[in-house]
């Protein structure tokens, strides 16, 4: 009777300790969610038409298969309101006169490969940032402008967005995945133009974020 407990109490025990374990491997390799806030100006440029625009939105970026892990995959989104300025007798772009042409635009990347290095990042001026990630130009599968296909965008869409996500050192008193840049080529450049779109990280991932992701390969 007391052998039947016993092999009855390891049997269970085994089977706690596979359900734990799947717990954690669960977890490991469930999504990683970041998310923050986009706030930036276009360029006055004659490439960018009624340019200069004023740039703020919100963005979010789930990772899939696990942080570090060289198959990850990421969705992106970013949902932004954008508007003009009015003009001065002479002609000149008048910042006082704000909110012409108001609009909005959502954009997404879907099932975009991560890449573990920021190689080809937009640089920052000092203090420049040390570590970080990227999803490399990747075509967007969705463009909107007030909700349809945005008016500079072809459709299917064919411009591509380059994600970098950025930030301090490992040591005390500094913080990783802080930053992020949005860099578009092709069509959506006559819109945002070419350079690089700064945003803030508002909700770092879990502590696996801020370890070495070769840790994690």
């Amino acid at each position: 009777m007391k052998s039947n407990i016993l092999a009855s109490a390891v049997r269970l025990f085994c089977v706690l300790i596979l359900l734990s374990t799947g717990a954690a491997v669960a977890q490991e390799h469930g999504p990683i969610h970041l998310s923050g806030l986009i706030n930036d100006y276009s360029p006055l440029s004659p490439t960018v038409k009624n340019s200069p625009w004023e740039m703020h939105g919100q963005w979010t970026l789930d990772i899939h298969e696990g942080w570090g892990h060289e198959s990850a995959t990421a969705d992106f989104a970013a949902d932004m309101t954008m508007s003009g300025f009015g003009k001065t007798p002479a002609g000149a772009v008048d910042p006082t006169q704000p909110l012409v042409n108001p609009h909005t635009h959502h954009i997404r990347l879907t099932n975009a490969k991560i890449t573990w290095n920021t190689d080809g990042c937009p640089a920052y001026l000092p203090p420049a940032t040390l570590t970080g990630f990227q999803i490399a130009a990747t075509t967007v599968s969705l463009m909107t402008g007030n909700g349809s296909i945005a008016p500079f965008e072809t459709n299917p869409p064919s411009s591509t967005l380059q994600v970098c996500v950025s930030g301090g050192d490992v040591l005390q008193y500094s913080a990783q995945n802080t930053n992020i840049t949005l860099v578009f080529a092709g069509p959506a450049t006559a819109h945002f133009g070419p350079q690089a779109i700064h945003g803030v990280v508002r909700n770092p991932a879990v502590d696996s974020t801020a370890k070495d992701p070769e840790d994690h390969r």
